[in-house]
């Protein structure tokens, strides 16, 4: 069931000249696993509100923005700062063994849940044998 060319991991890291953000710019940690029916990605994005989150699907890439709002509060100073704040990206590159148009997402608890549903002639089946 290995579908290595299903889903293939892009450039993670943007180039320099790339950047049209200030800011610091994180690769999400994901997970990925396979059903006969589909693969689900979960992807972390801690600290990001769902209203944040913005998946886009075009010409085969599937690409996972999330934005960090700023947590320190206004009028206040940082005695110790351990957790550096940051927008999310991620892309990848998905192969014609997916049913785009059926693609859905799910988001709780600062995890994105990709549903990616198989195009029904990759699906395995399973094939009756008659017998006289």
């Amino acid at each position: 069931m290995a579908t290595e060319k299903t889903l293939e991991k892009r450039n993670t890291q943007p180039l320099p000249t790339e950047r049209t953000r200030n800011g610091r710019h994180y690769v999400p940690n994901v997970d990925i696993f396979e059903t006969p029916e589909e693969l689900t990605l979960l992807a972390d994005l801690p600290g990001v509100d769902g209203q944040d989150v913005d998946i886009h699907f075009e010409n085969g890439e599937l690409s996972i923005y999330g934005k960090v709002k700023e947590r320190q509060p206004e009028g206040t100073t940082y005695l110790l700062r351990e957790y550096g704040t940051g927008d999310f990206h991620r892309t990848f590159q998905i192969s014609e063994s997916i049913d785009s148009a059926r693609i859905s997402a799910e988001y709780n608890d600062g995890v994105l849940t990709l549903h990616l549903p198989k195009v029904e002639a990759v699906k395995p089946r399973k094939i009756a044998v008659k017998t006289s």
